[in-house]
């Protein structure tokens, strides 16, 4: 890359467009932001600890004391919206860019009028950074909801109770007599609401700087909840009715391409398309990160059109782009001519519906295990949704939710995530019963016109084992009066290693990456999942991860797990908000 290309102005461009991931300094946002944090902690810290700096050249002797104790107030307040902006300025946001440039230029004066002269001119050096830097701070807000209005309170409430009490602490010598924490806890809480405590200092002007800092800080808190929460919510982008049958069209059309291409019409996906309108990408933003899954929907020419728009988009948000479980022929295309980079991330397991046959000494354990099962008095049904009666549906779902055991569903390359709902008669619902009594289910979605790709595996934990395998078996064999001719099966990650580390021969290094892969099993499933798909005997296809760097790959990896809810993080459930 020339010198040329390497200093071109980062401004965006007509339309919203951001610049390109190759022109931006990726440094100056990472570093305004942990500045801003420090600068926003030494004003917190520092409010808190008037004689910190005590041999700093300070004007605040000059001053007349209610005048000093507001500015005190004044920069801890900025501190900690500093603190709280600083994650939004290492992520390019232009709103966050505005906010600390106008902070910063309140801090500077503060920190004249009652501070020192240090802070100030280190304040002044980031202000002028941000402002000679401003074009790399380009990305526009997020999709907000009014969640977020709860996010902010809750820290904000939480760190106006830790700033109270690190005061008291840090004056502890000042105090009238000594507190218990409860009585210190319900000073600070009741500080808050404009109240007093029983919480007194020998000294009335330490007094009076407390009561100010708590009234301040709850006014703050009040305000700032108040605001997000009253603002008009926006709500996550979503696939319309319109999106919804623009992508089934591209699925009739185009569909034997890609065996996940049905799961595209999740509903907590959203859909980008190429200016063509003849191929798509859908997505999920997740932590940041701007999540495909599969290949891009429609012709593969048009590809290259819908990918450019996914790229421009997320350089709009500053969101990083990834893609989960692409083919190798969607892998190059994704990575021609973008900067982005591709590893293997596991094979995709395709069983032939007319060479399967559980003849032979390799397929003995899956045949003794479904005879095993079919002594044991089960019997499978295999048929399409459009042959069931609505409720007859609805009583499979809910059983198959109880059989789950958590509110967490996962999946998000790989799962549709419904069942029995428009649109999706086409689907498949393999049953096993003993009795009349329903004890497995096993739901395929459409792969073209002659594909099925499995959804989801239910059972009953406490039926025969091996009614995953009998109920596969016996779709095989349904398969050909469904006009089906090949099944996807699991996805089973980093496969190649599981397999080759195991063969003799094999290097230290791939034998420590299998064992790794082994011990991760614990958690994830790895190992079970590929021995399960193995024992069909199907054909391995590779599946890719695209990602941008090194630097953004443990960030994207992290957002995957979240995605496919192997992490969960804990949330806070309120009645009667219903998070979208």
């Amino acid at each position: 890359m020339g010198d040329t290309k390497q200093n071109a102005p980062t401004r965006p461009e007509p339309g919203g467009r951001a610049p390109e991931r190759r022109r931006q300094r990726r440094w100056v946002p990472a570093v305004a932001g942990w500045l801003s944090f420090l600068i926003g902690l030494h004003d917190v810290v520092g409010a808190l600890l008037p004689e910190w700096h005590r041999r700093m050249v300070r004007l605040d002797e000059y001053v007349p004391g209610s005048v000093n104790n507001a500015a005190r107030t004044a920069t801890l307040v900025a501190g900690l919206l500093l603190l709280l902006l600083s994650h939004g300025l290492r992520r390019r946001k232009r709103r966050a860019w505005r906010a600390v440039v106008g902070l910063l230029a309140f801090t500077i004066v503060s920190h004249v009028v009652k501070d020192f002269a240090l802070s100030a001119i280190v304040a002044a050096a980031l202000l002028g950074a941000l402002i000679y830097f401003r074009r790399e701070f380009y990305a526009t807000g997020d999709p907000r909801t009014r969640w977020r209005a709860l996010w902010v309170g809750s820290f904000l409430a939480a760190a106006s109770v830790g700033v109270g009490l690190l005061f008291i602490a840090v004056n502890r010598h000042g105090l009238v007599r000594d507190y218990s924490l409860s009585e210190q806890l319900w000073h600070v809480v009741t500080g808050l609401f404009g109240a007093s405590g029983p919480v007194t200092f020998v000294s009335d002007r330490r007094n009076d700087l407390f009561s100010l800092i708590l009234g301040t800080l709850g006014l703050f808190t009040a305000g700032t909840t108040a605001f997000l929460f009253l603002r008009p919510a926006e709500p996550a982008p979503s696939m319309s009715a319109e999106d919804e049958e623009r992508i089934r069209d591209l699925l009739a059309r185009q569909g034997t391409r890609d065996s996940l291409g049905y799961f595209s019409l999740r509903r907590d996906k959203s859909v980008i398309w190429s200016p063509t309108g003849k191929a798509c990408v859908t997505y999920r933003v997740v932590s940041g990160v701007m999540l495909a899954g599969g290949d891009p929907i429609g012709d593969p020419e048009a590809w290259p059109g819908a990918i450019e728009a996914f790229l421009e988009e997320a350089a709009r948000h500053a969101w990083a782009p990834a893609v989960m479980g692409c083919s190798e022929l969607a892998a190059e295309v994704w990575c021609r001519d973008t900067g982005l980079s591709a590893l293997e991330l596991g094979d995709e397991a395709i069983v032939d519906v007319a060479e399967f046959s559980l003849e032979g000494r390799t397929m003995r354990n899956v045949r003794q295990m479904v005879n095993r099962v079919a002594r044991q008095g089960y019997t499978a049904e295999v048929r399409r949704e459009k042959d069931y009666a609505p409720e007859e549906l609805t009583a499979l779902w809910a059983q198959a939710d109880a059989w789950r055991g958590t509110d967490t569903e996962r999946g998000f390359s790989m799962a549709l995530g419904r069942v029995g709902e428009p649109g999706d008669e086409e689907c498949v619902v393999a049953t096993a019963k003993n009795d009349g009594e329903l004890h497995a289910i096993l739901h395929f979605v459409p792969w073209g016109a002659d594909g099925l790709s499995l959804d989801l595996m239910r059972r009953d934990r406490s039926a025969q084992p091996g009614l995953n395998d009998f109920l596969i078996v016996e779709a095989l064999k349904a398969a050909p009066d469904l006009g089906v001719k090949r099944i996807s099966l699991n996805f089973a990650v980093f496969r190649a290693a599981l397999a080759r580390g195991e063969r003799i021969g094999a290097g230290p290094v791939l034998k420590a990456w299998r064992g790794l892969l082994i011990f991760l099993s614990r958690w994830f499933q790895i190992e079970s999942l590929y021995k399960f798909n193995a024992k069909f005997q199907p054909e391995w296809q590779p599946r890719f991860f695209v990602y941008p760097s090194l630097n953004d790959a443990p960030r994207i990896a992290l957002a995957a797990l979240e995605a496919e809810a192997f992490i969960v993080w804990p949330r806070l459930r309120i009645p009667g908000l219903k998070r979208p």
